[in-house]
C-alpha cells in the first residue's frame, strides 16, 4: 500500500495551538504533507488556490505523539513460542494519537531479526506512519544487518541507534562496562557519520545494580551523556531516583506507560512524569513511551514467567489525559510525548508545529478526548470516525471508533 496522494491544501482555522508551547489562537495552512504557514487569528485566508477550510472552533491542536519504544514486529516469547505477540496494525497507533514510532527488538532477538524489523518499519512508512528503529536487542553481540552497529546506523536508512540492550535484568547478556562502552562508541560514531541519533537505548530490569553501569560510563569516559538512553526507569521507585540524578548529568531518560498496581514499588507514567518535572531535573531530558506490542511480564523467584500483559499505544493518550485531569498545563507535559523525543532522536520535522514540520496533528476536544488525527496532511480520524486503516485491517463499521481505550 503506497502513501496516499496529497489533496488540495487545507486551512485549519481557529485552532488553539500547542506547538508544544502555547501559541494561542492560530490558523494553519497545510499542503504537500507539511505545515506551510502558521497564521495569526486575524489573518485572511490565501486567495487564488484551491483550499479546503476547516474551522476547529477553538479546539486544542497539538503535534502527533512520537512513541519512542515500540515492538513493531511484536514482542513476547518469554513463556514459549506460543507467547510471541503479533504486530499491531496501523490504526492501533494512529487512532491513539501516535504518528511516529521507534521500533526495536526485545528478549527475542533470535527468532526475530533486524531484517524483519527494518521490513516492518518500511511497511509502516508505506502506510504513512513515521517509522525508525534500533538494531540489536536485549543481548550481545547485537543482531545487525551489516555486521556492526556502526554500519547499520551509517548505511541502513531507518536505523538510528542500538537497543533495547538489557542491563540489570536476568534476561540480559550481563554486559560488562567495557562491553557497554564498545557498543556505545559504535552507536555514537555511526550517528556522527550519518547525522542520526546514534544512541544506546537501554532496557532496565529490576536488578539491584540499577543504573550503575550508566553512571560509570558517563563519569569515566569521553562519550556524551546523551548517548545513553535508559528506559523503564519508573519500574522501581529507587531506580527512578537514580534516573532523575542521571538526567541532571545530561542523560535522556524514558518513562514507560505500563500499568501499575496499588502498593507496587513503581511509579505510573503519570506519577513519574509529574515527579520528574517537579524535581528540578532538565525538562528536555525526559520522554514517555508505551512499550506497545511488547510483553509486560511478571516472573517468579526462579525466573519463570508467571503472567503477562501487552503494551498498547493508547497508554500515551491515557497518561496525558490523567495529567490534564490533575490540572497540569498541557504545555508543561506535552514535550515529553513530542518535541523532547524528536530532539533526542534528531527528527527535525517531527514533534512540533512550525513551518516546514510534517503535518502530523492531533485535535483534542474540551474533555481531552482525541477527536481528529492528521498524518502527513491526510486525515486518519475525523470527529472520532476512522477514515484510514492498514491493508489487512477490517473495514470500519459506521459506528465511531472509541479512541484512547486500546
Amino acid at each position: 500500500m503506497s502513501a496516499p496522494e496529497q489533496s488540495a491544501m487545507i486551512l485549519l482555522r481557529n485552532a488553539e495551538v500547542f506547538a508544544p508551547e502555547p501559541l494561542g489562537r492560530r490558523h494553519l495552512l497545510i499542503g504537500g504533507g507539511r505545515i506551510l504557514a502558521v497564521l495569526a487569528a486575524d489573518a485572511d485566508a490565501p486567495h487564488g488556490m484551491p483550499i479546503e477550510v476547516i474551522d476547529l472552533d477553538g479546539a486544542r491542536l497539538l503535534p502527533g505523539f512520537i512513541d519512542g519504544h515500540v515492538h513493531v514486529t511484536g514482542g513476547g516469547g518469554e513463556g514459549g513460542f506460543a507467547t510471541r505477540i503479533s504486530p499491531l496494525p496501523l490504526s492501533r497507533y494512529t487512532h491513539s494519537g501516535v504518528t511516529s514510532v521507534i521500533g526495536l527488538l526485545g528478549t527475542d532477538d533470535c527468532a526475530r531479526s533486524t531484517r524483519e524489523l527494518v521490513a516492518s518499519l518500511l511497511a509502516l512508512r508505506e502506510q504513512g506512519l513515521g517509522a525508525w528503529g534500533y538494531c540489536g536487542g536485549y543481548h550481545l553481540p547485537p543482531t545487525t544487518l551489516t555486521g556492526s552497529v556502526r554500519g547499520d546506523i551509517a548505511f541502513v536508512d531507518p536505523l538510528i541507534g542500538v537497543g533495547e540492550l538489557a542491563i540489570s535484568d536476568h534476561r540480559s547478556s550481563q554486559p560488562s562496562l567495557d562491553e557497554l562502552l564498545r557498543i556505545a562508541s559504535e552507536a555514537h560514531v555511526g550517528g556522527l557519520m550519518s547525522g542520526k541519533a546514534g544512541i544506546v537505548h537501554l532496557h532496565l530490569g529490576d536488578g539491584p545494580r540499577g543504573l550503575d553501569l550508566v553512571r560509570r560510563a558517563v563519569a569515566e569516559t569521553e562519550l556524551p551523556a546523551r548517548v545513553f538512553n535508559p528506559t523503564h526507569v519508573n519500574r522501581r521507585r529507587a531506580l527512578f531516583e537514580e534516573a532523575v540524578e542521571l538526567a541532571g548529568k545530561g542523560c535522556h531518560v524514558d518513562i514507560t506507560a505500563f500499568p501499575v498496581e496499588d502498593g507496587e514499588d513503581a511509579w505510573s507514567a503519570a506519577d513519574a512524569l509529574q515527579r520528574y518535572l517537579d524535581s528540578g531535573a532538565p525538562p528536555r531530558c525526559v520522554t514517555v513511551s508505551s512499550d506497545a506490542g511488547g510483553c509486560l511480564p511478571c516472573f517468579d523467584g526462579e525466573g519463570r514467567l508467571s503472567h503477562m500483559d501487552v503494551g498498547t499505544p493508547g497508554a500515551l493518550l491515557v497518561t496525558l489525559q490523567e495529567l490534564l485531569g490533575r490540572g497540569l498545563p498541557l504545555e508543561r507535559i506535552l514535550p515529553a510525548f513530542t518535541s523532547n523525543v524528536a530532539s533526542l532522536l534528531r527528527l527535525p520535522r517531527k514533534g512540533s508545529i512550525a513551518v516546514g514540520s510534517d503535518a502530523d496533528l492531533l485535535v483534542l476536544d474540551d474533555n481531552a478526548v482525541l477527536r481528529d488525527v492528521m498524518l502527513g496532511g491526510e486525515w486518519h480520524l475525523r470527529d472520532g470516525a476512522s477514515l484510514r486503516r492498514g491493508p489487512f485491517e477490517p473495514v470500519p463499521s459506521a459506528t465511531h471508533d472509541k479512541t484512547g481505550s486500546n
